[in-house]
């Protein structure tokens, strides 16, 4: 299960380091507006795939954390709502520099 989180992580990562050196060649016009929707597109959806199975994978060992031990509720949906807002912050980022580039 490790290596399939650190494959997806790379697949949504991969946008934002993709970005920095096609952007060259999308400014230079090297590729059509038709080829700069579709990397547009799969940008975008690695960064939501890999954020939803982020935030999920989180939500559920967090859960499973508090029904082991209920009491541990109150220290443990605090450090969880702070992950998801900075996983989904993420998500946020890849769709705004997607409209920017």
């Amino acid at each position: 299960m490790k290596k399939l989180s650190l494959i997806l992580l790379g697949l949504a990562s991969s946008p934002m380091v993709m970005a920095a050196s096609e952007l060259e060649l999308l400014q230079a016009g090297g590729w059509s507006s038709n080829q700069k929707a579709s990397f547009y597109f799969i940008a975008i959806a690695l960064a939501a795939v890999g954020g939803t199975f982020a935030q999920s994978r989180a939500a559920s060992v967090a859960l499973e954390g508090i029904a082991r031990n209920p009491s541990a509720a109150d220290k443990i949906m605090t450090p969880m709502i702070l992950g998801l807002a900075l996983m989904e912050s993420l998500v946020i980022f890849t769709l705004i520099s997607i409209f920017l580039a």
